[in-house]
């Protein structure tokens, strides 16, 4: 299949942004990379430069660092009371919002994802992670202390802000993961180094100019564009952050723990996943056929939850397969910035070779490609929506992550949950899962089984700024989201008084 890519306009505020020059934020100014050098940004639906932006390496970060000590120890922030810090952070959220059109133009543009999912979804709840991490800000509480101890005490706890902070964001959702890191770090009363994605890092740099429009003092937040292996390495080693805030790949993700030992900074982790799907024969299939296939295919399958591995019950497994057959077949593929679009690109020529490597590694271990299987476009890294049927766990595209929107297909026929269960967690990742049935006994007692950090019902990939997110075993350490959230970027302080 070849379909006809052809790019849409930008509107006039995404144009006029990527017509500026593209430089660091360091220390409340945008200043030019140390080295002067530049990397191109591309269109993944076209492969045209759409913009150039400043190469930062471990000389910005050192200066990015050095501004995020100071804000922190000695500027504004540092005496701002916790209700100036929410005003703020509410603030971001008003202006993504007074702007939404705009970034949802530039994550299409940019990432190459449908235009109408980065409104709904991106943008949308990128806005409400600000409102709502905002509120922490003034609900950070210590509590007093009974203690046994002989004589007169007074004890209690405080919590602090962890001090400076190092966040590494992916390509999938650049918009939305920074306002993961940003926001509840900012409520926090922490300072900010950002390393955005090599591959995705315009919707950073705009927000950054919303940064300093909201009105936070310099050097609060910084943002150094560069890449993995310099900027990004430079930042989980250097030894006067505090902590390091990381979403990637697992492989990278050891690499920032090692990174990290020099000085024991804190780290927290939101890694990869290889997320199984289990549809009873019970469930409603219209829903779970609709809702498993969006949980692969969303996003291009560009997602750390992406639905990799279906397994549904022999009495339903045709049903299912051949309603995500005709799912696949409903995905208009395009240009992101196209709002028919359902199906956009993968992010880069690197993603679609190893996507493409994985189909071909399917083929020779024996899977039968039931729908896709190849590229699509005559033009950018399209793949089409593939589901693959005859796999087992010894093949490739079952244990690893392909990160493309391609699903392995295989039944069961077991109603021992305890059986279900060890295919299910038969993996080193352990970030989702959803099970698919009208018996909520059977839903809740096989939720406790499985060993993943979120659980869905009768759905998938469905969040909230309120609802913690993150894995078990390979797919990390710590949580995003929620009040857990906060608990990476504070410290608690105990303080004991002998009262004489």
């Amino acid at each position: 299949m070849s379909v006809a890519v052809l790019k849409p306009s930008l509107g006039s505020a995404a144009r006029s942004f990527l017509a500026r020059p593209h430089n660091l934020l360091i220390d409340g100014k945008w200043v030019p990379a140390k080295s002067g050098k530049t990397f191109a940004v591309e269109d993944p639906a076209t492969q045209e430069v759409i913009a150039h932006v400043a190469e930062g390496d471990a000389a910005d970060i050192g200066l990015a660092v050095a501004a995020a000590r100071r804000a922190f120890e000695s500027g504004p922030w540092a005496r701002m009371l916790p209700a100036g810090r929410a005003r703020l952070v509410w603030r971001l959220g008003d202006l993504l919002e007074q702007h939404a059109d705009e970034f949802a133009e530039l994550e299409a543009q940019d990432n190459g994802k449908p235009v109408t999912a980065a409104r709904a979804g991106d943008v949308a709840g990128s806005i409400e992670m600000f409102r709502y991490m905002s509120g922490w800000a003034t609900r950070l509480v210590g509590e007093t202390i009974p203690v046994s101890s002989p004589g007169n005490w007074f004890a209690y706890t405080v919590r602090e802000p962890v001090g400076v902070v190092g966040q590494i964001i992916p390509w999938n959702f650049p918009l939305m993961m920074a306002a993961w890191k940003l926001a509840p770090a900012l409520a926090a009363g922490c300072t900010i180094v950002l390393k955005p994605a090599e591959q995705t890092p315009l919707s950073a740099l705009r927000f950054g100019e919303l940064i300093l429009e909201a009105g936070f003092p310099a050097g609060v937040v910084n943002i150094v564009t560069g890449f993995g292996e310099t900027a990004g390495a430079a930042l989980s080693g250097h030894p006067d952050v505090d902590k390091v805030a990381f979403t990637g790949s697992t492989e990278v993700g050891k690499l920032i723990v090692r990174a990290a030992a020099g000085n024991l900074k804190r780290v927290s982790l939101e890694l990869g996943g290889k997320s199984p799907q289990i549809v009873f024969p019970d469930a409603r299939l219209d829903n779970a056929i609709a809702g498993t296939a969006s949980a692969i295919f969303y996003n291009m399958g560009q997602c750390c939850t992406a639905g990799s591995r279906l397994f549904a019950h022999k009495k339903v497994f045709d049903k299912v397969v051949d309603g995500l057959v005709s799912e696949a077949g409903k995905l208009k593929i395009g240009h992101g910035l196209d709002p028919s679009t359902t199906l956009g690109p993968l992010v880069s020529d690197e993603q679609h070779r190893k996507v493409q490597g994985y189909l071909e590694s399917g083929r020779s271990e024996g899977a039968e490609v039931v729908t896709g299987g190849g590229v699509g476009g005559n033009r950018g890294y399209f793949i089409q929506p593939t589901v693959l049927a005859n796999t087992n766990r010894n093949m490739k595209v079952v244990r690893e992550e392909i990160f493309g929107p391609v699903v392995c297909v295989q039944p069961f026929e077991e109603d021992d949950l305890d059986g279900i269960a060890k295919f299910a967690n038969d993996t080193e990742y352990g970030l989702s899962a959803s099970i698919w049935t009208q018996d909520l006994t059977r839903a809740h007692t096989l939720a406790r089984k499985i060993k993943a950090g979120t659980v869905w019902i009768n759905t998938h990939n469905w969040g909230d700024a309120a609802f913690p997110f993150g894995g078990y075993k390979q797919s990390g350490w710590g949580r995003e989201m929620g009040k857990e959230v906060m608990e990476h970027y504070t410290e608690t302080k105990a303080v004991g008084a002998r009262l004489v």
